[in-house]
């Protein structure tokens, strides 16, 4: 029996169309699930394509998180064409910086919007058909901050704070339906989010010295873990919040 083997599951996975999404999706289809990968970008589909081409089964699904009725719609167009949800990994997200004090409340309100309210509707949604369908897998992207409070960056870490203690709270009232939830918190990871910073170069050289294993995570890093979240193999692990941070949060 492989314990990791996803054959014959239909997962979805949100802002999938570059970064820790993209490679999500990739690496869940490598472990034979079948995918569906929802984004904002246009040419969803055709990136699709091109995944599809390099080997597994991906289906484009251009979908607007910030817009409820898009939200809605591209996850039922997703389920439709998987026929059926057995893994929902709510990765899409974005990024603020600046002062607390200087920060727009309509950038508050459209982070948050997506960070946390499109991972609340998409879970809802996801469960209801994993309820009927017997159970399932809900993966949730929360951060380091999800732990502390970082800086500069106030809106962001209070959503990954809310999709961790939400991550706990769908557990609590799913997990005897069959249902597992369950959260990844990267560390410092080499993705568009943090351009800003991996061009700094004090910045960068800081947080290089501060992670135990000397380096800025990789998107790949994030695979293994999410497989096994995915898996039988996790069939008793749920409302977990794992760091996948080079060993950061232990210093």
């Amino acid at each position: 029996m492989d314990l990791f083997s996803l054959e014959g599951k239909k997962a979805i996975v949100t802002g999938a169309g570059s970064g820790l999404g993209c490679s999500i999706a990739v690496g869940l289809a490598q472990a034979r699930a079948e995918v569906a990968i929802l984004d904002v970008m246009p040419d969803i589909g055709d990136k699709a394509r091109e995944l599809s081409q390099q080997g597994g089964r991906f289906h484009g699904i251009r979908a607007d998180l910030l817009d409820r009725e898009s939200l809605k719609a591209g996850f039922e167009e997703a389920a439709a064409k998987l026929g059926g949800v057995d893994i929902l990994v709510n990765n899409a997200g974005m990024q603020v910086r600046g002062a607390a004090e200087d920060i727009e409340i309509s950038a508050w309100d459209r982070l948050i919007e997506l960070n946390v309210t499109a991972v609340f509707e998409l879970s809802q949604l996801a469960a209801r058909k994993m309820k009927d369908s017997g159970g399932g897998k809900i993966i949730n992207v929360a951060s380091m901050l999800s732990f502390f409070g970082g800086y500069r960056c106030s809106p962001y870490a209070a959503s990954k704070g809310a999709v961790a203690q939400l991550t706990k709270a769908f557990s609590n009232e799913w997990a005897g339906m069959g249902i597992q939830v369950n959260a990844i918190a990267p560390g410092y990871m080499d993705t568009p989010l943090n351009t800003a910073i991996i061009n700094d170069p004090k910045r960068n050289e800081e947080i290089t010295l501060r992670i135990p294993a000397r380096r800025w995570g990789k998107p790949e890093d994030l695979i293994g873990t999410v497989i096994y979240l995915a898996s039988q193999a996790s069939d008793y692990v749920t409302g977990a919040v794992i760091p996948i941070d080079g060993g950061y949060l232990g210093r």
